[in-house]
């Protein structure tokens, strides 16, 4: 999986067509458009800026979830939360939507670590989705996906069929695509959900990571994707067990070219911290560069 190497040279405007749109409990929908060229470029941890229509002038940020070229489609999970997002939830099969992308950079995976561990929380389930999409095709690569939501999940969660060492005793509920996939996952919520863990997604990967001989927690790796006060649990985490980690961030943003500096985070570097642009120099940073208190 290789990063664009610019992020203007890998940018389209396409006049997506929606195929579906399935609503879930807890504000949540999610979309399948028709958009080919969007579809045929696309990255895990890349996502969209699309018009929600009008009176809004100024387009959402949506993270990618699933991706089919051969067909031509891609999949988005969205949080009703505002008007852009409510105006959006309007649409229809046959209704056309603008869309601008393939938007940002994507993960990075590295030779040395084959046991990934991908976090996903609440919205930010779907790159996780996008990820393990990917690296199931790839047999040297053995993926462990934890999902958590404070809602009721987008699917009904089922006992999985495939045994995780380490696990928690009667953390059984996953996602059945996953499940399908041949890939294990585990689901947490602190909403007392049948078969999950009951608690923070971090303290559930605290849990497994715990139980991994120290040849196995060297091919580790994390990945996340959430709200910022998972993402800051999560760095914490991979600095407890000295495990690289890749964070996408979410923040709002007007232009997601560059151009407004609306969506700057603060990121350290060798030459101290500089605020960076999360549509173009991310929206996947290196988690031990990512600073949650500049103060």
């Amino acid at each position: 999986m290789n990063a664009p190497k610019t992020h203007r040279d890998t940018l389209l405007v396409e006049q997506a067509t929606v195929l579906s749109h399935q609503v879930f409990a807890g504000d949540q929908n999610l979309l399948r458009l028709a958009a080919p060229r969007v579809a045929e470029r696309a990255l895990p941890g890349q996502f969209v800026h699309i018009d929600c229509g009008q009176p809004m002038m100024l387009r959402r940020p949506l993270s990618l979830m699933r991706v089919d070229r051969k067909q031509g489609w891609i999949e988005l999970l969205y949080k009703k939360v505002g008007v852009g997002t409510r105006l959006l939830a309007q649409r229809v099969p046959g209704d056309e939507i603008n869309l601008l992308g393939p938007v940002g950079n994507c993960f990075q995976l590295h030779d040395d670590y084959r046991r990934p561990l991908l976090l996903g929380g609440g919205v930010g389930m779907p790159p996780m989705l996008f990820l393990a999409e990917s690296l199931r095709r790839q047999k040297e690569i053995q993926p462990q996906v934890l999902l958590a939501s404070e809602v009721p999940f987008p699917f009904n969660p089922e006992p999985s069929t495939i045994m995780i060492d380490g696990m928690p005793a009667g953390v059984i509920a996953t996602m059945p695509l996953l499940d399908d996939w041949g890939v294990p996952a585990r689901l947490a919520s602190n909403q007392g959900f049948p078969g999950c863990f009951d608690g923070f997604i971090t303290d559930l990967a605290r849990h497994w990571l715990s139980s991994l001989a120290a040849s196995e927690l060297a091919l580790v790796e994390i990945f996340a994707c959430g709200p910022t006060p998972m993402l800051k649990a999560v760095q914490q985490l991979a600095a407890e067990f000295e495990l690289p980690s890749q964070l996408s961030l979410e923040e709002y943003m007007a232009c997601a070219v560059g151009g407004c500096a609306g969506c700057v985070v603060p990121i350290s570097g060798s030459q101290g911290v500089a605020m960076k642009r999360v549509c173009v120099d991310g929206p996947v940073f290196a988690g031990d560069r990512v600073v949650f208190d500049l103060g």
